[in-house]
Parts: C-alpha cells; structure tokens; sequence
C-alpha cells in the first residue's frame, strides 16, 4: 500500500463498509465508509478528468461539512495538493494566499459566494479556472454564473477507485499560517509527514475501539484536519459541528454518546458556562483534548470531577499538530507545564546555536519528527531560518524541568493567540499604519476571560480627532475579525530598540489591564 492519506480512506472503506465514518452533529446526515469513499471517489474522478494534474493545487473554502472532508482525501487520492483556507479571511486576504500557492480549483460554499464572486472579478490575479459551488440547501439557480455545481460535478462521474497519483514526498497541503511579518507562510506537509502526524498522536493518545469523536474546530486548521485522518486511520466515526455552539455541542455528546473529541479552552469554558449543562448525559465521554492556548488548572479540575480527562497538546501547523501531550492529572500537579513528547517527537530546549541546555534553563523549543514540515512554500528564506540540522525552530522559549515535562514560559514571535485563533501583530500594525491619521502603531495581546487574548492597538496619531471607535471600523473590512483589535489605546510615542524593533514587553507593562472581551 503506498503512503497517501487518501488510501487510508480507501482501506477503511473496504475493512467496514458499513461503520458510519461522518455525521454531521445534529443527525441530519450520516455516512458510512463505504458512502463516504465512493463520495470521494467522484470527485477524484471528476477532478482529474478535468485536467488536474499531480501537484495542482485546491481551494477549501469550506466550512466544516462532508464536503470538505471527501473533497480532502479526494484530492489527496488524486495528487493534488489541498490549500484549506480560512473562512475568517476578508477577500483582500484571501487574494494573496490563492495567488501565492497557486490554486487553480476553488471549491466554496454557498455562505462565501459573494466573497468569491469578487476574487472572481479580479480577473487574472489567481489562476483559478475551475470553480466549484457547494450550493447546500440552496438551489440549483443559485450557483454563481462562472462556477459548477459541485453535486453535479461529482454525480458525473464514477465512484471507482482513482489512479493513486501521489505517494510518499509528494505535496499533500500547503496549509497558511500569518507570520511575524505580515504575509502569511504556506506550511508544506506531505503525505508522509501527515502519516507520521497520525502515527505519533494515535500512539500518544487514549484512542479506543469504538471511538465517536466531536469534530468542533474549523477543518482549515491542522488541529481538525490531523483528526479527520487519524480517524479514517482508526475507523473512528467523526461527529462534525459545522460552526461550534456550545448547546449543540452537549446535545450531540448526549445523542450520540460521544467519546471523545478536540477543543481549544475557550470552547470547554463555553460549554460549562451553558446554564443547566449539568443536566445533560456525558456519561460516554472519556477524553478531550485541547490546545493553541494556556489550560486554566481550574478548568481541568471541572472537567476531571465529571469524569471527562483533559489532555492538553502543544504544538503547530508546521509539526502537523503535535509537540508535546500533557494528561489531566499531571496537568493539575504541573499547572504550567505543556506535557512531554508525543510517541515518535522528540522535543529539547536549545540556545540560540541550537545546542541542548541543560535541565532548568530556558531556550527555545525545538522539535524533530517525521511528522515535521517539508518547507514554507515559496519561501526557502524562512524555511532555512526555521529548519536547522533536522530540528523545527517553534519560536517559543521554554524549559525542561527534571522528570521530562516542558513548560512554554514566553512567545519569541510575540504571537497573540485569541480563541485559539493565532493572532501576528505585525499584520495587524501595518493595517493600522495604512490610515492616514496614524504615524505609529504596535500591537499586544490582552488577558481577555473570554478569549484568552484579545489585540490591543496603541497608536500614535497625526489626526488630533482621530476616535478610537473610527480606528476600529477602518480594520473592519480589512482584516479577519477575530485579528481586529478589540481596544485602542492613545500615546505619543511606542517603545523600540536601537535597531527600531517594537518593544512589545515595554507596551505590556504600559498596558496591563485585562481586555474587557
């Protein structure tokens, strides 16, 4: 069998058939693996007799659905190369990433037509030529006049298995990442770094036979596509919310006793905030795992008095989701601590030649697998900054304590994570230095209660009746929502270094108060 995440969807399809592999969370549709391969297959089928070539790219511009989650492996099944694009993204945003991979299939869903309708518009800067419309429960009349109905698209053709057009090095997704200049990195994994994902988490984590797994992040982020593999991998049914809602979410755990699934801390705090959440049946779960933000020990305390264990992950887009794995109990006894390598990572804390520091000293995390990214598309600056004698340089600065347990103590890359969303201030201070009225801007992060983080601009103003309130509708229709700033803050001056770098932890200091979201 050759090493393409397709054909472990293949595999499943053929060892059960009948075990349902999607339901979407609340019982409308359901799926076997064989229903779910065959959907797959059409796809594939129609794709390349379309002309897809191995290595052509693909748009996601999907919310969480079947669709997304047949059109990934059959892409993969193809040799095509999946680009999932985030949602959240304004067109302006979304311009650049589809320009800069390449893509030249765009599948969308009905909710984005507009959005896509204006990239379309833009005429020759992408080089999409097929465009396919998930209309839904829309009609057929709907479809955007330059795009294909993709249920038409797929009931075309047939549900034999492709030609396996990929394998082993190959491109499997460039999945975009914001960096701390601005532009966002495309993260190149293969089908091979993805198989090692799946091995190195499924040899970590608690998973057991009958495994029923809540699917509540957005499938454009590493932490819900790794998942969707291991789970064709394991024969896990995958329940999917297609946006997250906390009631929902408890509903679902109830009518299909779900097991287990992945949520980043804000989402469980969301669920025990529901009134009367105490009253619904959790008795099935046994784990969730969450990460992309620091665990409140209380939080974990909660949820292990209710029987449900909350293992925490550390890791990134580039290592294909995991790091380092915490358990629940640990978790309490070490609050601060993210956990210990997954089964095949290793994970030391390095100076800045890379050389291993001993027990108790702070460095950066650096991390080797298999599992690791190939390379930052287009980008070998980046990537010969970032991969360093086989180990990923993560930008964080930690520390090994004793009995083998990291614990993340600052961000290099002063990243903002804000509901689990990565938030990159430099993206959001060149916005903001694009208004006329502002000489200088430079960006934090906040403790918000609700969020974890929530970006603070401070700005310096040219304009003496420039509001924060305007200031604040200027990035409305400029950058994703949850990168907006929640708060202005007004000086006459932002701290930097010779070299003309932004002081970020001077402005902590200067701004200490909590987010009031």
């Amino acid at each position: 069998m050759k090493t393409n995440i397709g054909l472990l969807l293949t595999k499943r399809a053929h060892l059960n058939p009948e075990r349902e592999a999607y339901v979407e969370s609340d019982g409308s549709r359901r799926f076997t693996f064989k229903e779910l391969n065959n959907r797959s297959n059409r796809l594939a089928n129609g794709l390349l007799a379309s002309g897809l070539q191995k290595g052509d790219r693909v748009g996601l511009l999907l919310m969480n659905s079947v669709e997304f989650m047949e059109s990934f492996f059959a892409i993969a099944k193809a040799g095509g190369v999946v680009v999932p694009l985030n949602w959240r993204l304004v067109a302006d945003e979304l311009e650049f990433i589809l320009k800069d991979s390449g893509v030249k299939t765009l599948i969308f869903d009905n909710e984005f037509a507009e959005t896509v309708a204006d990239l379309e518009g833009r005429g020759d800067k992408t080089e999409i030529n097929q465009w396919l419309h998930v209309l839904g429960g829309a009609s057929e009349h709907a479809c955007q006049p330059f795009a294909v109905s993709y249920d038409a698209y797929c009931a075309a053709s047939a549900t034999d298995e492709p030609t396996c057009g990929a394998e082993d090095d190959d491109m499997l997704y460039i999945m975009y990442t914001s960096g701390t200049t601005g532009l966002p990195k495309g993260v190149v994994h293969t089908h091979s770094t993805a198989m090692w994902g799946v091995f190195t988490i499924h040899a970590t984590a608690d998973y057991q036979g009958d495994e029923r797994y809540i699917a509540c992040l957005p499938m454009f982020h590493v932490g819900a596509l790794t998942p969707l593999t291991i789970n064709a991998y394991h024969g896990a049914t995958t329940y999917v919310m297609r946006s997250f809602d906390p009631v929902a979410a408890w509903e679902c755990v109830e009518r299909e006793k779900i097991t287990s699934g992945l949520m980043v801390p804000a989402m469980l705090n969301f669920m025990v905030q529901v009134p009367h959440f105490e009253n619904y049946d959790w008795s099935s779960v046994r784990w969730f795992m969450t990460g992309a933000a620091p665990v409140p020990v209380a939080l974990t305390q909660q949820f292990q008095e209710m029987g449900i264990d909350v293992t925490q992950v550390y890791g990134l887009t580039e290592t294909c989701g995991p790091s380092c794995l915490m358990d629940s109990v640990n978790a309490v006894r070490k609050p601060e601590s993210c956990g210990k390598p997954f089964f095949f990572t290793e994970v030391k804390v390095a100076d800045s030649d890379g050389n291993e520091l001993p027990i108790g000293e702070a460095g950066e995390m650096l991390v080797r697998g298999k599992h690791v990214m190939r390379e930052y598309w287009n980008r070998p600056d980046a990537t010969a900054d970032t991969l360093v004698d086989g180990w990923l340089r993560t930008g964080d600065v930690g520390v090994m304590d004793d009995e083998g347990f990291f614990a993340i103590q600052d961000r290099i890359k002063d990243m903002i994570i804000s509901g689990g969303e990565n938030v990159y201030p430099a993206e959001i201070e060149s916005v903001l230095q694009s208004h006329p009225g502002i000489s200088e801007a430079g960006v934090i992060g906040q403790n918000s209660v609700r969020w974890g983080e929530s970006p603070l601009a401070v700005v310096v103003k040219t304009d003496p009746t420039l509001t924060a309130d305007e200031i604040l509708a200027f990035c409305q229709d400029k950058l994703a929502r949850f990168k907006q700033p929640k708060a202005v803050e007004f000086t006459d001056i932002i701290p930097r270094n010779p070299s003309g770098k932004i002081l970020k932890r001077v402005l902590r200091e200067q701004y200490p108060t909590e987010a009031s979201e």
